[in-house]
């Protein structure tokens, strides 16, 4: 971990400052140490990545998970290609596709969550060049090593840390893309990690998530219980009802034989914008707003049928006759009470 980090990272959860505390170092980087946050919790540093999970007593199934990943780290990258090679789909391509969404070039700053061994970072990386910066989050140190080797290999350069996809140790509007592929089927949280994800994304900037779900029209073939036989992960339902408010021009697609979707969006503010003041013409009349804002109880059929003609008959909308005639007649009412005082 490079010294300059320590001011860089953030306590998960809080997202206060940590601290440095009894470093190791050798030729500028961390070796050894912990971050210390400013309420006194300790996160160790170990062979130069910083272990930043949140809560630091994991459950059940993060522990799972862990463990899982851990145990395969070193055949990880032996037996990945078969999925690809089961659909005819050459690996490179389709990964260079995914990457393709983020719109990212040199310069950029792009965070990828669950970066495994990293596959995929490898093309990030060499997109962004020297000038820009990836930062591999993963909660397997096992694989993060593995990455790790995998980059200086190729000369390319990141950034790791071992963290929680719902509890991510980065400040708000940190990065300019950020990158999931494979891991949200594992993650306990989905819509902690969304929110995460759109917490830590500069507006304007770019998110693609991808992971195993076949769309419903596949579900019920032959071609879907085969897969989900020794997958059953192909059987999991789109995690569309997580998304964030924030979520922008959203793109669904399905990849590599039809058995993963990809989603990707731009970073928005708040609610979508709108304009929901313009008067809308016609008999009923008002605004958008108006129309959520100004109901009233109902009345008997017969009083909304006077209603309408005399409405219609003094070339009103609904809106600006009622609106008009129940503030005068709501003015009488308080101007006799006004008076019995």
């Amino acid at each position: 971990m490079k010294i300059e980090l320590a001011s860089i990272y953030r306590a998960p959860g809080a997202h206060g400052r940590l601290t440095l505390d009894n470093a190791a170092e050798a030729d500028g980087e961390v070796v050894s140490g912990q971050l210390v946050a400013e309420d006194g919790a300790r996160f160790p540093i170990e062979d130069g990545i910083p272990d930043l999970t949140w809560p630091q007593q994991l459950r059940a199934r993060e522990k799972a998970t862990i463990e899982f990943y851990d145990g395969r780290a070193d055949v990880y990258d032996k037996y990945l290609p078969l999925t690809f090679s089961t659909f005819g789909e050459n690996e490179t391509d389709v990964r260079n596709a995914m990457v393709d969404r983020l719109g990212i070039g040199p310069g950029k700053r792009v965070l990828e969550i669950g970066a495994g061994t990293g596959r995929d970072s490898e093309i990030i990386a060499a997109r962004l060049g020297e000038t820009g910066e990836l930062f591999c989050q993963d909660i397997a140190r096992s694989m993060l090593v593995r990455n790790r080797d995998r980059l200086s290999a190729a000369g390319l350069k990141a950034q790791f840390s071992i963290a929680n996809a719902s509890h991510l140790p980065f400040d708000d509007n940190m990065f300019d893309a950020v990158f999931q592929f494979g891991g949200v089927g594992e993650f306990i949280d989905v819509a902690g990690f969304f929110r995460e994800v759109v917490r830590v994304t500069k507006p304007g900037g770019r998110v693609v998530v991808g992971d195993e779900s076949m769309p419903p029209w596949l579900r019920q073939t032959t071609f879907a219980k085969i897969l989900a036989t020794t997958n059953p992960q192909f059987n999991a339902p789109l995690p569309l009802e997580y998304l964030p408010i924030e979520a922008r021009e959203v793109n669904l697609r399905w990849i590599i034989g039809g058995t993963f979707y990809l989603i990707d969006f731009t970073v928005g503010e708040g609610e979508p914008p709108a304009d929901f003041d313009f008067e809308i013409p016609g008999p009923r009349g008002g605004t958008h707003r108006t129309r959520y804002l100004g109901q009233l109880e109902g009345v008997k059929p017969l009083t909304k049928e006077l209603a309408h003609k005399a409405r219609a008959k003094l070339g009103l909308s609904m809106h600006d006759w009622l609106d008009d005639l129940i503030r005068r007649e709501a003015g009488k009412v308080l101007a006799l009470g006004d008076q019995d005082e």
